[in-house]
């Protein structure tokens, strides 16, 4: 398996309070503003609500919503490695 395959599923940004799916090595969330919550790429916003519920991941679980990856632009620029 690739080793990019494994980092695939979906992240939260609590500060946000928003949460993105990640399927390709297009681009992958940093730590410690983004967290893993699950493999499950086709979960449901509810479903992923709770599973944030579960594992305590936010105070409000509930105002989670889908967020945006960033372009490809903003995301090399946002490395710093420029």
């Amino acid at each position: 398996m690739l080793s990019h395959v494994s980092k695939f599923g979906i992240y939260l940004n609590d500060k946000e309070r928003k949460v993105v799916r990640i399927t390709s090595p297009y681009w992958f969330p940093e730590q410690p503003d983004w967290v893993y919550v699950t493999d499950e790429v086709n979960a449901t916003i509810l479903n992923i609500r709770e599973m944030i519920r579960d594992k305590e991941l936010s105070e409000l679980p509930d105002d989670v919503t889908w967020g945006r990856i960033p372009l490809k632009d903003q995301a090399v620029a946002g490395r710093g490695d420029s």
